[in-house]
């Protein structure tokens, strides 16, 4: 059953048409994917999933769902005067000691993180916390763009396998906009691909061939097809 529909979405922006009749569906559970080259509309798209922008067209989400969303970073000065657990507690009246640590060991974090400095702390650690703060309310669904954008290699791997234990783990549903190809084949089940318009949908074996990102990249990047087994 589907948990999201988008059926003939249109966006205009300051006179531009930045995305055309664009349709498609998420079911519960599954983690789609959303490519394309840059100025493609894809955090727009996710703009108007959220709600944040005005459309043409229908976005219509299953009824009494909570939706978590994790932007690609948030820039805090190094000497900002927040720790990581006044930082949670910014989440409001329900959050209690027991909920952030409970959430702290879901995106593998040790609680002593929680004396460090907001602004003192790693990049990839500060992008589980804004994860772990995203799932304090236990969403059905995560919105994430760019996940492990200005992290390293070594760390965007362990943020992948981070968020693939969670939505095994809790059962959500998972849309991220990422240009890391290798990870979208191993860790989607769908791919979006869009270029103003929606170019193609489907699993990561059907769309991550030549064919399909020659078209939607064209001639700028050279890409060539890798065997993954899983």
């Amino acid at each position: 059953m589907a948990i999201l529909e988008v059926k003939n979405l249109n966006i205009e922006l300051g006179g531009v048409q930045v995305l055309e009749n664009i349709n498609f569906e998420v079911n519960r559970g599954d983690v789609l994917a959303i490519i394309g080259p840059n100025g493609a509309g894809k955090t727009t798209l996710l703009k108007a999933i959220l709600g944040l922008i005005d459309y043409k067209g229908e976005i219509k989400w299953q009824q009494n769902i909570k939706i978590g969303y994790v932007p690609q970073r948030m820039d805090i000065e190094t000497d900002v005067p927040l720790t990581v657990k006044e930082f949670f507690y910014l989440r409001g009246k329900q959050t209690t000691d027991a909920a952030i640590e409970d959430i702290l060991k879901a995106v593998q974090l040790d609680e002593k993180i929680l004396k460090s400095g907001f602004g003192e702390i790693s990049t990839g650690q500060r992008q589980r916390i804004l994860i772990a703060w995203a799932m304090m309310e236990n969403p059905d669904a995560l919105l994430f763009d760019e996940p492990t954008a200005d992290i390293d290699i070594a760390g965007q791997e362990s943020i992948y396998k981070m968020l693939y234990n969670l939505q095994k783990n809790f059962n959500l549903t998972i849309i991220l906009v990422s240009h890391d190809l290798n990870i979208v084949y191993r860790y989607a089940e769908k791919v979006l691909c869009i270029n103003r318009q929606a170019l193609c949908i489907g699993t990561p074996e059907e769309i991550l061939d030549t064919e399909h990102l020659t078209k939607l990249y064209g001639g700028e990047k050279g890409f060539y097809h890798h065997e993954h087994k899983h």
